[in-house]
């Protein structure tokens, strides 16, 4: 049941499935109101001090595909949000670690947001919204204009729940996607299976502990 993937994968297909990517080819970025990065995608702890080398874990398309459209919209605000998702978190937050990496690259800096005290998703939303309220483009009517949300394909349900629950209005733009169209009926991987269990588990978690303090 671990091992042979088509089990796994076809439940999280499901959950990666739920929230349709927003095609932004047809979406003008006079429309948005800005974009949203969730953290969980940069190495954090000690590296970043001891190697002075900012270092990407298995979900990088997070970044990748935030510097690509931050890039593409160069006049819409940006909040990178996360701390650690560590109890005792050392070294620098990921939003810092994500100051660095935009830097590096180049980017502008004027339009440019950071949290660095989120320890999780609910806090991600909450340290998030006072941002999104002040610096996100609005209406002529004054009503708020609806952000990117750039996460995983995985974590964007429990996601956009949050930020409903919030009263946010936000449009997915799932990255880092475990499963593709069609089952691998034939394959067996210990290691595959373990991880996508692991993926499964965690979001049914949350989805259920959130649920019951009511945070969505």
């Amino acid at each position: 049941m671990i091992g042979w993937l088509p089990v796994s994968e076809f439940f999280l297909r499901a959950l990666e499935n739920s929230a349709p990517k927003t095609e932004i080819s047809i979406v003008s970025n006079k429309d948005l109101g800005g974009i949203i990065v969730l953290g969980g995608s940069i190495e954090g702890g000690e590296i970043i001090v001891d190697r002075n080398e900012v270092s990407l874990r298995s979900s990088a398309e997070r970044i990748t595909k935030a510097l690509e459209m931050i890039r593409k919209n160069p006049n819409l605000p940006f909040v990178f949000s996360g701390l650690s998702g560590l109890i005792s978190p050392t070294g620098i937050a990921e939003a810092d670690a994500f100051r660095r990496l935009i830097q590096e690259q180049g980017l502008g800096e004027e339009l440019a947001h950071y949290e660095n005290r989120s320890r999780n998703t609910y806090e991600n939303v909450l340290y998030s919204k006072p941002m999104i309220l002040e610096f996100g483009s609005k209406e002529e009517s004054g009503q708020l204009k609806p952000w990117l949300l750039i996460t995983s394909a995985s974590h964007m349900y429990r996601s956009i729940k949050i930020f409903k629950k919030q009263g946010l209005d936000v449009l997915p733009m799932p990255v880092d996607y475990q499963t593709a169209n069609s089952l691998q009926w034939t394959m067996f991987d210990l290691l595959d299976g373990a991880s996508n269990w692991k993926i499964l588990t965690h979001e049914i978690v949350g989805l259920f502990a959130y649920w019951i303090t009511g945070k969505i």
